[in-house]
């Protein structure tokens, strides 16, 4: 019984192929991709080694800083009101008053900018003098980056003198 009903049963057509619904007005027609061209181009090893290759381009990174050979300076006297612009070569020691100022580096970002941003790596010591059982020495009050467009951030901490970066030079300080 089971088999006459079966051998009974209409044939079931095959399903029909995927077609896909066409899409709502609103999206606009569909546009197939252009069919791929065959390339007419052998592909052998040996047209690839002979045709020269385009170098790739190297990355040129980011800008550099300009090294300088000389930083200035201002140094303000707190208790004379006393400014003093000076030259301070890279590498040289400089006295002002108590003060020994070493400029360990002087860098321009941005030279060819409309606002270039200079700054210096100092080491500023304080000359402590020296006492009747000997020489006290100097005692270091500031080592850091100063920045002139910002003369607020250094932290010299000193009860007379305050000291900024205003630029830095590219000609060299006198001897």
């Amino acid at each position: 019984m089971l088999m006459a009903s079966l051998a009974g049963a209409q044939p079931t057509a095959p399903p029909p192929p995927d077609i896909a619904p066409p899409p709502p007005p609103s999206l606009g027609p569909i546009v197939a991709p252009p069919p791929m061209e065959a390339s007419s181009e052998p592909s052998g090893a040996d047209d690839e080694a002979a045709a020269p290759r385009p170098k790739p381009a190297t990355p040129s990174g980011p800008p550099r800083a300009e090294r300088s050979p000389t930083a200035i300076l201002r140094v303000l006297d707190k208790v004379t009101a006393e400014t003093l612009r000076f030259e301070a070569p890279v590498g040289r020691r400089v006295r002002y008053k108590s003060l020994v100022f070493e400029v360990r580096s002087c860098d321009t970002w941005g030279v060819h900018e409309p606002d270039p941003r200079p700054q210096a790596y100092v080491v500023i010591d304080a000359d402590l003098g020296s006492a009747a059982d000997g020489v006290l020495g100097a005692r270091e009050v500031y080592k850091g980056w100063m920045f002139a467009n910002a003369p607020a951030v250094h932290a010299l901490q000193h009860p007379v003198f305050d000291a900024w970066l205003e630029s830095c030079s590219d000609a060299p300080a006198p001897l």
